[in-house]
């Protein structure tokens, strides 16, 4: 502070022609002697005053000072009633940024606040959600932990706090030994100043508590009494905020030109020499000789200083005194801006400059809060509206040097200014963890949930504490910690680790697997055979079988199998809205037209046998064209059936996701259910109708009898579609379409082989059984 007031008063650009004095106190970290001091200095106890009318300048117009929160908050709450500016170097209190409660404190150290986001951003980048706190029990503790709790739980959660007494008692520093011990919390913030943490500190060390990293408040990152070789097993890797270290040009020579004074009034600086050179003055050796006979040497007072190297000369980390002269230069240029004031630009109403032979303190005060200025070292110096300084931290490092020593490493920077997301820079390389692998720790209570589950709370524990639950078949979440499953849109399914949503797999009856591939190849292979069947028949046409059972018909039957056949097939492949439509209508005009074909040959057979009784004519009622027209009407219903279906309710293709969750069931939706009833209960109807005639008609006495392969292939045809219902509605996906085809498939092969394979067996095979002789010859009918 002297240096500083003194290198201020041979600045010529620096309030000239104005010389700054001062007055020093000493609180003896004492509240009522920092009150006294304080109260000292603005009335001046001691001085003499000759002007009875109390004009000119107080006895100070700022102090600087106090150095602690709770010293400066009774202290401020005084100067304040005054508008006495107080600008401390060491307060951090969040709470002195109260501007309604302190509207004269400034400081030009960081408030706690910043502090304590310094600690977070370093606990938010290693991601410690599970954190221990130990504070001191007194202001500047127990705002910091408030803040902080506030700060932590917006991403983690508190361990356990805990509160440093401020007269060390063995049983509360031992619980607190013991719930370090007992926590899962590998990161411990510790916000207090050394003399309250250094009992705890040895009680640590003592017992060899290792395995815990340590964040330290400004207060005790720099303690040399605690960083020491016998507590670096515990405490080595400390990781510590610490206040902006600034260098002072000519400070180190400033300090080396103090010399003994005698004064009776101040003997500090004689007491200094003698403690330094471990010497006694003559002055005062008889009266100390009693009490310290060892101390012998005379101090001449030229002893040389700077062949010293103390703490005294090291002027390479000024921190707490690079404050001093910050907030020194801040009264200073406060008090230039006011000298420097035009007439009629004044902060003051209508616009008034203050007088600087009579400048009071509520004038500077309103000059203090629009300083402005840079160091030296280039560090801006302004106070925010609550009278706080930018927050600037160095981030520092508790290391073992080369040999057995310790030392303490700058590692990063915390600059509250910074661009967000910028405040914190670190050089990881540097940093030195007291852990395996010089890696650094974990401190969660809970791993974090990997994506494909999500978070669920313990009971009764804090929201850091969880399981991690698997996401529901169709949920996923696809980022870590994640507090739920996201639910997988319609045609989307989550693959097996549950962190992304694919699209499901659409299933239908393909050409391309093995079940469509059997099915074309049998679809095909019985048009095949039926179309042979019908180039025999064809061939064969004039022979007496072929004319016996009716060629025009038969021809017509084998034309309806061969498409009854091929309908089969479009029940295989990707369902279009071409192929749902057409695949139930050639399906039912097909059937029916076979069925209709059946049925007329049957009437036909019965017709044919009723002709040869005597006076019976009928079969001339029932001739080739009745025969046709039959077949037509009955294949029109059909198609009358389809079209009505179709204009109503056609079906469509369908992607059904409800049968099956994990894929996409394509099919036809049928639309109408009345209308595909209706067509499956005509070719039904018609199977009745022709399966009852055939089986009336079995024994008739032909030697040939049709009605007999016709009533075994409608059984055939009736077993097979009555099977197909059970087995359709039960069956899932591609196999509902791969049962209706084999239906199809075995009903077609069925009406081939019972009506036709006969037919073929002896045109082929026995031709000399193809003669009217053969076919003529009648059996006596079955009793």
């Amino acid at each position: 502070m002297v240096f500083a007031i003194e290198e201020i008063n041979r600045d010529p650009a620096l309030l000239p022609n104005i010389t700054l004095g001062y007055r020093l106190y000493d609180n003896c970290f004492n509240l009522a002697l920092a009150f006294r001091a304080a109260t000292a200095l603005i009335s001046g106890m001691g001085d003499i005053f000759t002007d009875y009318n109390c004009t000119g300048t107080p006895p100070v117009l700022g102090i600087v000072g106090d150095p602690g929160s709770t010293r400066s908050i009774s202290i401020s709450r005084m100067l304040g009633l005054f508008h006495v500016p107080l600008v401390s170097y060491y307060a951090t209190c969040s709470c002195l940024s109260n501007r309604k409660e302190f509207p004269s404190f400034f400081r030009t150290i960081p408030s706690d606040a910043f502090q304590v986001k310094a600690m977070i951003q370093i606990i938010k980048h290693y991601g410690w959600t599970w954190v221990g706190a130990i504070v001191s029990d007194d202001d500047y503790g127990q705002f910091a932990l408030k803040t902080f709790i506030e700060e932590e739980n917006t991403f983690g959660c508190i361990a356990f706090s805990e509160n440093l007494p401020s007269v060390s008692a063995k049983a509360k520093i031992l619980t607190i030994v013991q719930t370090i011990k007992q926590s899962t919390a590998r990161v411990i913030v510790v916000v207090a100043t050394e003399a309250y943490f250094i009992p705890l500190a040895r009680e640590i060390a003592r017992q060899d508590i290792r395995g815990r990293q340590w964040i330290a408040s400004e207060s005790w990152t720099t303690s040399t009494i605690i960083l020491t070789a016998e507590m670096f097993s515990s405490f080595g890797g400390t990781i510590g905020i610490a206040i902006r270290r600034g260098e002072i040009p000519g400070l180190k020579e400033f300090l080396l030109q103090v010399r003994p004074v005698f004064d009776t009034n101040n003997n500090l600086i004689n007491q200094f020499w003698e403690e330094m050179f471990n010497c006694k003055f003559h002055l005062r050796t008889i009266i100390s000789n009693s009490s310290n006979p060892t101390r012998s040497i005379m101090c001449t007072g030229s002893e040389d200083i700077e062949s010293t190297q103390t703490a005294y000369s090291d002027v390479s980390e000024l921190r707490a005194a690079y404050n001093v002269y910050k907030a020194v230069y801040a009264l200073a240029h406060s008090l230039h801006n006011l000298m420097s004031c035009e007439s009629g630009k004044g902060r003051f109403e209508n616009n008034y400059c203050a007088d600087i032979t009579s400048v009071q303190p509520w004038q500077l005060l309103q000059h203090m809060k629009r300083v402005n200025f840079t160091t030296h070292f280039g560090d801006r110096v302004s106070f925010d509206e609550n009278g706080d300084v930018p927050a600037i931290y160095d981030v520092m490092n508790w290391q073992r040097g080369d040999d057995v020593s310790v030392k303490i490493e700058t590692i990063g920077l915390f600059d509250e200014s910074a661009p967000a997301g910028q405040e914190l820079t670190l050089q990881e390389d540097k940093i030195f963890w007291n852990f395996d692998l010089n890696t650094p720790p974990r401190s969660v209570c809970s791993e974090s949930c990997l994506p494909g589950t999500r978070k669920a709370a313990r009971k009764g524990e804090p929201l850091c504490c969880f399981d991690c639950i698997p996401c529901a078949e169709g949920e996923i979440s696809n980022h870590t910690d994640s507090i739920e499953c996201v639910k997988c849109p319609p045609d989307f399914w989550s693959n097996p680790r549950r962190d992304q949503c694919v699209l499901k797999d659409i299933e239908f009856l393909s050409y391309e697997e093995l079940l469509g591939i059997s099915f074309t190849a049998i679809s095909l292979f019985g048009a095949c055979v039926s179309a042979g069947v019908l180039a025999v028949f064809i061939y064969y046409r004039n022979t007496p079988v072929v004319k016996a059972n009716n060629s025009e018909l038969s021809f017509l039957l084998l034309l309806s199998l061969i498409l009854c056949f091929l309908c089969s097939m479009l029940f295989i492949g990707q369902p279009l809205h071409l192929t749902c439509m057409l695949r139930h209508v050639v399906f039912g005009i097909s059937f029916v037209l076979c069925i209709s074909c059946i049925l007329v040959k049957t009437i036909v057979v019965i017709m044919a046998f009723k002709a040869t009784l005597p006076d019976n004519n009928v079969i001339k009622w029932f001739g080739a064209a009745q025969q046709r027209g039959t077949v037509f009407c009955f294949t029109v219903i059909q198609a009358v059936i389809c079209i009505i279906w179709l204009s109503t309710a056609s079906p469509v293709p369908f992607k059904n996701t409800k049968y099956q969750n994990s894929k996409i069931i394509y099919q036809c939706n049928v639309g109408s259910i009345t209308g595909f009833s209706c067509l499956l209960g005509y070719i039904g109807l018609l199977a009745s109708v022709c399966f009852l005639l055939a089986f009336l008609a079995r024994n008739l006495p032909d030697n040939f009898n049709e009605a007999k392969f016709i009533t075994f292939s409608m059984l055939i045809f009736c077993a097979v579609w009555i099977a197909f219902i059970p087995a359709y509605v039960s069956s899932p996906g591609k196999y509902s379409d791969a049962v209706e085809i084999f239906a199809i498939l075995a009903s077609s092969f069925g009406l081939l082989i019972a009506i036709f394979a006969p037919k073929c067996y002896i045109i082929l095979l026995h031709p000399e059984k193809n003669t009217k002789k053969a076919l003529m010859g009648r059996t006596a009918p079955k009793k």
